[in-house]
């Protein structure tokens, strides 16, 4: 199979690890994986402040550097929702169709598409996981706790592979951590006491890593950290998937 790397512009500028662990990751489960290289932002900053319809131009780069491969993979929930449910073109909607539909958040294409069992990796922390609305909620990569239904969490599973690691667990294991992209900025106050009523939950239960498989809250969540002085620290999951100490 032929794999494009989607890496969100946020992750490229701020947290270049992950989209390195990423990569790696990949590589060594046996994925032919290439980096388009002039990929830009996917439009989604754009689109929840209202502006969608000036979008397109994003749009069309994205079909142009993705085009062709069998699976589009990228370390970010949200960046993923947005270009499979908003991806549009005037001019090949069909193909935007399709291009859309192979755009897999990491994760979900490790346990749905190359159905990974095992990993040879060691983490050996007490982590808390934290499970993002756009993945949960819109990607479905975990069951949500409200409702009566069996539970499950691909992160959970791939993190459950890592030898050594000690997943901790949460009082509130799915609530949101107020990040929201653009809501954090209109919606300052509220956005952090979110923050900070989620990595107490973290704090409380004896986190040393708090994990996750969008940078976007874990940013966040690290804002909040370093203003408390906490020696807690962020991490992607692929950083840990990939890690072999």
């Amino acid at each position: 199979m032929r794999v494009g790397l989607f890496i969100p512009c946020y992750v490229d500028q701020f947290f270049p690890n992950a989209a390195i662990a990423t990569l790696e990751l990949l590589e060594k489960l046996g994925v032919a994986v290439q980096f388009p290289i002039n990929q830009t932002c996917c439009g989604q900053p754009m689109a929840n402040s209202g502006y969608e319809h000036l979008t397109g131009g994003c749009n069309e780069l994205f079909m142009k550097n993705f085009d062709g491969f069998d699976y589009i993979v990228a370390p970010s929930g949200s960046c993923v929702l947005h270009v499979r449910e908003h991806l549009r073109s005037d001019e090949a909607p069909v193909k935007a169709r399709d291009i859309a539909h192979k755009v897999f958040e990491l994760t979900s294409f490790l346990t749905d598409i190359l159905k990974v069992e095992s990993l040879d990796s060691r983490f050996p922390y007490r982590v808390g996981m934290h499970q993002s609305c756009h993945g949960q909620r819109g990607l479905h990569l975990s069951q949500m706790t409200e409702l009566v239904a069996p539970q499950f969490s691909k992160p959970g599973k791939l993190l459950g592979m890592v030898k050594d690691i000690d997943l901790i667990p949460l009082s509130r294991k799915d609530e949101c951590c107020g990040f929201g992209g653009t809501f954090c900025v209109t919606e300052e106050a509220v956005s952090a006491k979110m923050g900070q009523d989620r990595v107490e939950d973290h704090l409380e239960h004896g986190a040393e890593y708090i994990t996750g498989v969008d940078m976007s809250c874990l940013m966040h969540m690290e804002g909040i950290l370093k203003r408390r002085d906490s020696k807690v620290k962020v991490i992607h999951i692929a950083e840990i998937l990939n890690a072999q100490l």
